[in-house]
């Protein structure tokens, strides 16, 4: 079944073609990275999927339904979840809150039950804290549950940012650079933790990466951009061993 399918994406800044004629077929299931260069047009197709920015033109279709023109909201109700380069929790609610907060869009009472504390109202709590207690035990995180987000080491907070995302129990999982500012340690761990929700959460999954130690090691297909144009893709043994990848990316990343 295809999850995701994107057909002739264009967005533009101006005169500036940021993402040219770009094309997607994800099945369900799949976990598939987009890599190239900064300014490359990777998280303009991210923002373009989640409606932050509205495509000049071409089509993107989540389980058959026309996403472009829609909300972010619209979207992520969906079942499209995203993660971002740089991490947004909020930093200065407890690391229980940042889960439970984003479990509200999906609360069964009425402003009124939530004012007086009645009817739906206390069930439906004790799911949510429920739930997110779940995912902070998933990602090991429960003996921080009181802390704010803003005390976490980077790398945890890369994994509750993770946490929050699946507690709108998404379908599509869009991880915009991951293994940001991750040490060889914790990307090992992070790699280890995207293919085990793949399977427990049953996730289909699209990365953005700059680290091809986590790209070349779990992405089973990769597409290259370049200049908002797609260069390659193919299977990672296809993608590293593509000249126009070696001289506009990944050779440029072996130097470093």
């Amino acid at each position: 079944m295809t999850m995701l399918q994107i057909e002739r994406l264009t967005h533009r800044f101006g005169g500036l073609c940021a993402v040219q004629d770009f094309n997607l077929n994800l099945a369900a299931g799949e976990l598939v990275g987009i890599i190239g260069p900064n300014g490359a047009g990777k998280t303009t197709v991210f923002n373009l999927i989640t409606g932050i920015y509205r495509p000049a033109s071409g089509s993107i279709r989540f389980k058959g339904k026309e996403l472009a023109g829609k909300t972010s909201n619209a979207i992520a109700s969906k079942g499209i979840a995203r993660t971002f380069q740089n991490i947004r929790l909020f930093k200065d609610l407890s690391v229980l809150d940042n889960v439970r907060i984003a479990h509200y869009a999906q609360t069964r009472y009425s402003a009124l039950e939530a004012l007086l504390h009645a009817g739906r109202y206390r069930a439906e709590e004790r799911r949510v804290r429920e739930s997110a207690m779940l995912l902070l035990k998933t990602f090991r995180l429960e003996k921080h549950t009181h802390e704010y987000a803003r005390n976490l080491p980077y790398g945890l907070q890369r994994r509750l940012e993770m946490a929050r995302a699946l507690a709108i129990r998404p379908a599509l999982m869009l991880l915009d650079e991951p293994a940001a500012g991750m040490n060889p340690r914790e990307i090992k761990e992070l790699m280890d933790y995207i293919m085990w929700i793949r399977g427990q959460f049953e996730l289909t999954i699209l990365l953005i990466e700059h680290r091809m130690r986590l790209v070349m090691g779990i992405c089973e297909r990769i597409k290259v951009l370049d200049f908002g144009a797609t260069i390659a893709e193919g299977r990672p043994d296809e993608v590293r061993n593509n000249p126009l990848v070696l001289e506009a990316y990944l050779g440029n990343e072996a130097e470093r």
